[in-house]
């Protein structure tokens, strides 16, 4: 079950590992890119977790804004009361579902916010760092964002210009507004940038983000005025901040910035800002460029996805491609559905989601070589052991073929998931160790080896022998995937290892293992009792009927 309290706390001084995903937009249910970056930023949390470090992920929801406003609107409620019902009965439940582990639920028309970005925004206008002014351009409501005219593309009419990334005409506004001296920050971004090379991935999304500030930046417009849905403005109330002054902020106020200084100095800089690419600049520019202006420390990676793609367009509830996950899960299983997204997509390129793909993949990867694997050493533990894990009697050169195989996809799955954020790449290492034990175990043969352990004539002791070798070896195999596939699919890993007996054996629980002793040899007790449970993934019923 998900963790969703309100202002966990990680105790003692110690720096934590603190992941955030984006704060998303309530005026629609979440979809498939939404629920993407989500689990992605669970699995990693998870897997720093397993490695047993210190960890704090943070989720939550943006609020306030023109979109936000004009979507209550239209389903005649006040925005607060439209917020109200989408959190409570469509993010919280759906996180929950997916089992989201997030230590913390930020929402930005929360007080413990609100309260903190307006001492913040107040601080900035003190230093000179914001004033007044008047701004007109293009506006897109879906982006909540002033658009370049070059960013623009061509509508269906004569002047009609459209969002590149909604397709949607957008707006003319004229008005009196606050600006943040961004001009001022763009030297600033660029010896950052170049001192901190990896701040910002992939190194496509570096390029992209180098390329902008080099350009030159404008003054950033942080008020509006022609609405009242947002967070006032401290010295003059008339406005209300630009929502992505205000969503941006929700990182610090949520770790402790200006509440709780203890918790803020355990929490800040941020390890990782999981991002969509659509939102790049305003993390990678804009937000270090207000942390520089407030003199706080910037977070120490902003690292963006792809978009995932339907038809050749972004998944969206806009473009009318937007799938709701538990679409996917009724069908295939919420691990299935965990694993398959971060398996198929390499993070941070787009993906196209394929139904045929998805159905391949757990046939093929999940339920033949991984469900049937654990299926067949526990049905085999049973019929020739009574169901009590024999002690292997010898080490062979097959068996440490396995050990050897074992630390190499420990090695390379921590690397790449933890340190990389490679999912597909970590993962992928798992699973060629899980095809190895599988060739491991069509190679010895236990069944044939068990037709001479059963006989009573010469070599059925050395038959028995090397029996339960090669069932300790498949066992032993499956106790270490199961810890190195939790944070991916921990309902499956916590149903194997409680087949595998390992916790009622004396290891522990399957949280307590650390990716750090995975692969040292030998941990799964002799004599624990291995039970066939359910079949981790059983066979798919026909698609349904779209």
């Amino acid at each position: 079950m998900a963790a969703t309290a309100e202002h966990s706390t990680t105790g003692g001084t110690t720096p934590a590992y603190y992941v955030s995903t984006p704060i998303y937009y309530v005026n629609d249910r979440p979809h498939l890119g939404h629920a993407y970056t989500t689990v992605a930023g669970d699995v990693l949390t998870r897997w720093h977790r397993q490695r047993g470090e210190k960890v704090w992920y943070l989720t939550g929801t943006d609020e306030h804004g023109q979109k936000i406003l004009r979507t209550a609107e239209a389903n005649g409620v006040s925005p607060q009361e439209w917020c109200d019902k989408l959190v409570e009965e469509a993010w919280k439940p759906l996180w929950q579902h997916l089992d989201i582990a997030n230590d913390d639920f930020i929402r930005t028309t929360q007080q413990r916010h609100t309260d903190r970005v307006q001492e913040f925004v107040q601080d900035l206008y003190d230093k000179g760092e914001i004033y007044k002014g008047g701004y007109s351009g293009p506006y897109c409501v879906g982006c909540e964002e002033y658009k370049l005219p070059a960013e623009l593309l061509d509508g269906a009419t004569e002047g009609e210009k459209l969002c590149p990334i909604h397709k949607k005409p957008v707006e003319w506004l004229e008005e009196e507004n606050y600006f943040f001296r961004l001009s001022a920050y763009g030297p600033k971004l660029l010896e950052f940038y170049a001192a901190n090379p990896g701040f910002i991935a992939p190194e496509s999304a570096r390029n992209e983000v180098l390329r902008f500030v080099e350009q030159g930046l404008q003054d950033l417009s942080i008020s509006r005025s022609t609405f009242n849905w947002g967070v006032p403005l401290p010295w003059d109330d008339k406005h209300v901040l630009y929502v992505w002054v205000d969503a941006l902020q929700n990182y610090i106020t949520a770790a402790g910035y200006g509440s709780d200084p203890e918790r803020f100095a355990e929490l800040w800089p941020a390890s990782v800002h999981l991002v969509g690419k659509d939102i790049l600049r305003f993390h990678a520019v804009i937000w270090p460029a207000m942390l520089m202006a407030a003199g706080l420390p910037l977070p120490k990676r902003v690292v963006a996805n792809g978009w995932l793609m339907v038809g050749g367009e972004k998944m969206s509830k806009s473009n009318l491609t937007g799938i709701a996950p538990t679409d996917l899960t009724s069908h295939f299983g919420v691990d299935a559905y965990r694993y398959y997204f971060l398996r198929a997509i390499p993070f941070g390129t787009d993906g196209s989601f394929s139904w045929e793909d998805f159905t391949a993949r757990y046939t093929s990867e999940l339920a033949n070589d991984f469900g049937n694997l654990a299926s067949r050493v526990a049905a085999m533990v049973g019929k020739y052991f009574d169901g009590t894990l024999p002690a292997s009697a010898a080490h062979g050169d097959a068996e440490q073929a396995v050990a050897d195989g074992l630390v190499r996809a420990a090695e390379t799955a921590d690397r790449k998931i933890g340190e990389e954020l490679d999912f597909a790449g970590g993962i992928a290492a798992v699973f060629e160790f899980v095809k190895q034990v599988n060739g491991y175990l069509t190679e010895q043969e236990p069944w044939k080896v068990a037709k001479t352990a059963s006989s009573e004539g010469e070599g059925s002791e050395e038959g028995r022998a090397r029996l339960a070798t090669i069932l300790y070896t498949a066992a032993e195999a499956l106790r270490a995937t199961a810890v190195l596939l939790n944070p991916v699919m921990p309902a499956t890993a916590e149903k194997l290892w409680d087949s595998l007996g390992a916790d009622a054996a004396g290891l522990g629980a399957l949280s307590a293992q650390t990716i750090a002793t995975v692969a040292d040899w030998g941990r799964l007790p002799a004599g624990a009792t291995v039970t066939k449970g359910e079949i981790l993934f059983p066979r798919l019923e026909e698609k349904p009927a779209s």
